[in-house]
């Protein structure tokens, strides 16, 4: 919907028609957002004729007819709330006003109803990636260097940072060399059940398929996850192809053999060469688009996240799709209120059986924590426009796109390999931790969208960034690496800024930099620990 309205100019006493532009989402709704730069004042006259009787924020809900207290507020088609009070057509609709209903219970749920989009496949798209002697394909070739314990994290940092300053200028192909940080591996209860799921998750993240198969730990000794059990012997490929028989080649900082701190470092550093030497080797080769992994979730999100970024990254899912690849979308607190959408759109009976185990046992998990679902929701996301964690969750799900979800991970399982297609990786919603399982479910590829804006990075997957609003692409642009605001405020199509992210993948898989890589930004990883801590 777009009107004239009539503004002060500062530099005349002029006044400039300007367009009032709103958003609908569905012929149902009641509430639209708010488009223009700055909102839109009181006064301002809709092409409805609707005349807005108070100032309302950029993103924000404009309500479009009378309600009265009880009655349901409509986004997307969906109930979304009920107003707690008698509320006029053309005031401001925010959380304060909005009683948000009760979650979707897992009884009587549509299973696997809905029927294969049966997309064409997409065919002839490649790019140029590093292929892995057990058949995965990387996207960056690093060397990373696996913790088993935070204690040994500051060691490991300075040998890092000597190693690129010394010896990564003789190694022209490889990328970079990490540390793989965390804050787990001792004083915790290490045989809880669910203290598998950091296990895994950092087991996993060593094998990630941008680390070109090299595996080198450093452990302090006395910690509870030992380097055998983080990676028992026989249980990963090493470069040649094999087996390890004899576990992963590790420098303990408490050998006897290591007098003095520099000696811990030289060992490091010299453990790492023959690592540098086999992945300066390799050399990218061209790579079919469907061995691309990409995970997609979404952090500082705004009212917009549903209407632009989060619907064109859709697009772009199922363009992977139907090219063969696989894509992952995760954050369950952001798809729980979608929990008949995930189970209608299952390949079949079993996925949608996973899907509701995985969500039942993470509202088990927030229950202990005396929290639920509505804690997701952060002061940025209502500064957006987003009243509540249902309205957020019905704009995050549309970046997973179309396609059936073929399959389901828990917290740190990797990927089969016959797993390709839409997969949901059951990951809370935390853009950190969020990020870290998808790295362990073997990511090489990684798309972010944020509306509120954030500098989120990681070290080990190229990141691609997406704007919501081109406000945010033109003051951050520097650190945005798509404006699909675009397609609010310029005429763009969701189909063509869709296009333009898939080509982008393309092209950042095969070596192009995204801003967070050329600014070297990126966030710790932060491992998912439900067990205790001792």
């Amino acid at each position: 919907m777009n009107t004239p309205l009539s503004t002060g100019n500062p530099h005349t006493n002029n006044a400039l028609p300007q367009i009032a532009r709103i958003i609908k989402m569905h012929e149902e709704d009641n509430v639209a957002i708010v488009v223009n730069d700055g909102g839109l004042p009181a006064g301002s006259v809709l092409d409805s004729g609707l005349t807005l009787i108070e100032k309302i924020p950029q993103g924000h809900k404009v309500l479009l007819k009378d309600l009265a207290q009880g009655e349901i507020i409509k986004r997307y088609n969906v109930c979304i709330g009920r107003a707690n009070k008698p509320l006029l057509a053309g005031s401001w609709v925010h959380e304060r006003l909005i009683e948000m209903p009760g979650a979707v219970g897992f009884d009587n749920l549509p299973i696997a109803q809905q029927k294969d989009p049966c997309l064409s496949p997409l065919e002839g798209y490649t790019f140029e990636g590093y292929r892995n002697k057990d058949g995965s394909v990387g996207t960056r070739n690093i060397l990373a260097i696996t913790t088993t314990v935070q204690c040994v994290a500051g060691v490991v940092d300075i040998a890092v940072q000597r190693i690129k300053s010394e010896l990564l200028c003789n190694y022209p192909h490889v990328d970079d060399v990490i540390g793989l940080e965390h804050t787990y591996g001792c004083g915790v209860a290490i045989d809880a059940p669910d203290a598998i799921i950091p296990i895994r998750t950092l087991r996993n993240i060593s094998l990630n398929p941008n680390f070109g198969g090299e595996v080198m730990v450093v452990s302090l000794g006395c910690e509870k996850l030992q380097p055998d059990r983080l990676l028992p012997p026989g249980s990963f490929p090493i470069q040649s192809g094999t087996k390890s028989e004899d576990g992963p080649q590790t420098v303990c900082l408490q050998n006897d053999s290591h007098i003095g701190f520099m000696s811990m470092i030289e060992d490091i550093v010299q453990t790492a060469v023959p690592h540098l030497e086999r992945l300066n080797a390799r050399k990218r080769e061209t790579i079919p688009a469907s061995e691309l992994i990409v995970g997609v979730q979404c952090g500082g999100s705004d009212a917009f996240s549903g209407v632009t970024a989060n619907p064109a990254v859709g697009f772009a899912a199922d363009l992977l799709v139907r090219a063969g690849a696989t894509i992952m979308f995760s954050e369950n607190t952001e798809v729980r209120d979608a929990v008949d959408q995930l189970t209608n759109r299952c390949a079949n009976q079993e996925v949608a059986s996973d899907v509701i185990r995985e969500l039942s046992w993470y509202d088990s998990y927030l229950e202990r924590g005396r929290v639920d679902r509505s804690a997701n929701t952060t002061p940025g996301n209502k500064a957006g426009g987003l009243s509540n964690i249902v309205e957020k969750a019905m704009g995050s799900i549309i970046k997973s796109g179309t396609t059936l979800i073929q399959s389901v991970l828990s917290p740190g399982e990797k990927l089969k390999k016959n797993q390709r297609g839409l997969v949901f990786a059951a990951t809370p919603a935390s853009d950190f931790i969020c990020g870290t399982l998808q790295l362990a479910a073997g990511m090489n590829l990684h798309i972010f969208t944020t509306g509120r804006g954030t500098p989120y990075g990681l070290a080990e997957c190229p990141v691609i960034k997406v704007a919501t609003r081109s406000d945010l692409a033109r003051r951050w642009h520097d650190l945005m690496d798509v404006d699909a605001g675009r397609i609010a405020s310029a005429g763009a199509s969701i189909e063509d800024v869709g296009w333009e992210l898939f080509h982008l993948m393309l092209e950042v898989a095969s070596g192009k930099k995204t801003w967070a890589e050329q600014w070297k930004l990126h966030n710790a990883l932060v491992l998912f620990n439900p067990a205790p801590v001792t």
